[in-house]
């Protein structure tokens, strides 16, 4: 008689198993085009009052194609502000005040993001605003060449620190043709001459501030068809570019690379081990596979990181990072080390843990655990509507969707311990690899800066 209820409970459980896992972007959303090319992605929220827009410009340091014209994304981050005949930035700034609004942008290889979060009475005002900017920008000759030199004020205090100049020395030695070579904040030689490139910019604006090449993501106690209808009236009659950039390719690369930094002041070592890894993807398991890798091998839950920062203490920080960029990208693998004379040795045995990983696939119990807690930070991170609004902007900028968050952690769900060892062999092999080196002279000090990540370049210089 008991074999009855036994039953019924496997075959449920057996069901459970059988369902596909839940999508990990659980908000429900809106996501449409206006006929000049601009996207709309509406995200209504349980969050009483507050609004988020995040706007998203498919123009960062990848699209800076003309030699001589790099770090011209980065600098719109900071024209933006300039105002317009409408709302002057004295006007501008005093509204933002005036409604409680908090707002400012950043740059990365794909893109430009501008954001404000306020109270959702006030999102017309700020619809408003906004697309006055994104189509009437108006900044005479002076101020271009005032801003121009902010910026390379603000390159040469990045420039300060040891691991910004290492991040940079990496990619200009691993890559010849990719856009990438340069940072978001353009190559120093350029940068320098900008004063002198007024007419540039405005082509560069003119090229990439359109509508085209523009998402806007509106998060919060909002509705769909009211958004809608505001983005219809102030942005609809927006017109259309005709600007397409030629993105140049990044052959194969035939060897491994090296460069090193002599730092002119006391500093830790700094070490990065990178490979060249695919573009991202969410219609197969490599994109995930190499997060997944990256948190396997070298994360804080790593026996490497065990090794080396806990028991030995021959570094003081251990980290990885896979590619999720438009095109072909780095695995980076960083480090932080206590005494010169150990750099060699703890690159080693970076090289061996790669090693390991592709010659041996991962306990499957050691992989579930990655992924599980992966889609866990995740989850935990959208606890507000700006956050969600901000996760989305990164996602967006790469597809142009939300969706493609969904895809990801659903190859995520389906990946193996065979799978992760396939990325580690196919993209973490000697030709592909750049290693790059920073030491100062032989007094050391630590650093307070957390020295690795190419990400963006810090907002706080736009505002």
């Amino acid at each position: 008689m008991v074999l009855k209820p036994l039953l019924i409970a496997c075959c449920a459980a057996a069901a459970f198993a059988a369902q596909p896992p839940q999508k990990i972007f659980p908000y429900s959303y809106v996501q449409e085009d206006l006929p000049n090319g601009l996207r709309l992605v509406t995200v209504p929220t349980d969050y009483a009052n507050i609004v988020a827009t995040y706007i998203v410009v498919q123009a960062g340091s990848r699209n800076e194609v003309e030699p001589g014209h790099t770090g011209f994304a980065h600098l719109f981050e900071h024209l933006m502000f300039k105002g317009t005949e409408k709302f002057p930035p004295a006007k501008y700034d005093e509204t933002l005040r005036r409604i409680g609004a908090s707002s400012n942008a950043y740059t990365t290889d794909d893109y430009t993001c501008y954001h404000t979060t306020f109270s959702k009475e006030d999102l017309e005002t700020v619809l408003t605003m906004e697309a006055d900017r994104f189509q009437n920008l108006k900044y005479a000759e002076p101020e271009f060449r005032t801003e121009t030199l902010a910026v390379l004020g603000e390159y040469n205090k990045n420039s300060s620190n040891p691991g910004n100049k290492l991040d940079e020395t990496l990619y200009d030695a691993a890559f010849d043709h990719s856009t990438y070579k340069h940072t978001a904040m353009g190559f120093l030689k350029d940068i320098q001459d900008m004063p002198n490139q007024y007419d540039y910019s405005l082509k560069f604006f003119q090229r990439y501030y359109r509508p085209e090449y523009v998402a806007i993501i509106v998060v919060g106690d909002v509705k769909a068809k009211p958004v809608r209808a505001l983005v219809d009236k102030y942005w609809g009659g927006w017109k259309h570019g005709d600007y397409a950039p030629a993105i140049p390719q990044e052959p194969p690369q035939e060897a491994p690379r090296t460069n090193h930094v002599d730092w002119p002041t006391p500093t830790l070592p700094l070490l990065t081990v990178a490979f060249k890894g695919p573009a991202y993807h969410d219609d197969n398991k490599d994109t995930a596979a190499l997060i997944a890798l990256a948190d396997l091998a070298f994360s804080r839950n790593s026996d490497l990181y065990r090794q080396l920062v806990i028991e030995e203490q021959k570094a003081d920080f251990l980290g990885a990072g896979a590619p999720e960029r438009v095109d072909p990208a780095l695995f980076e693998i960083s480090a932080r080390i206590k005494k010169a004379d150990d750099v060699d040795s703890v690159r080693d045995r970076i090289l061996e843990t790669v090693k390991g990983f592709q010659d041996k696939a991962v306990e499957p119990a050691r992989l579930d655990a990655v992924k599980k807690r992966l889609r866990y930070q995740l989850a935990l991170e959208m606890d507000n509507s700006e956050s969600i609004a901000a996760i989305l902007a990164g996602v967006v900028a790469l597809r142009r969707t939300p969706e493609t968050l969904n895809k990801l952690y659903d190859e995520f769900a389906q990946l193996t311990p065979e799978d992760v060892q396939h990325a580690a062999a196919q993209y973490l092999v000697e030709k592909n690899r750049t290693i790059v080196t920073l030491t100062g002279p032989a007094k050391t000090a630590a650093l307070t800066i957390a020295p690795f990540g190419r990400g963006s370049v810090n907002p706080g210089g736009a505002r």
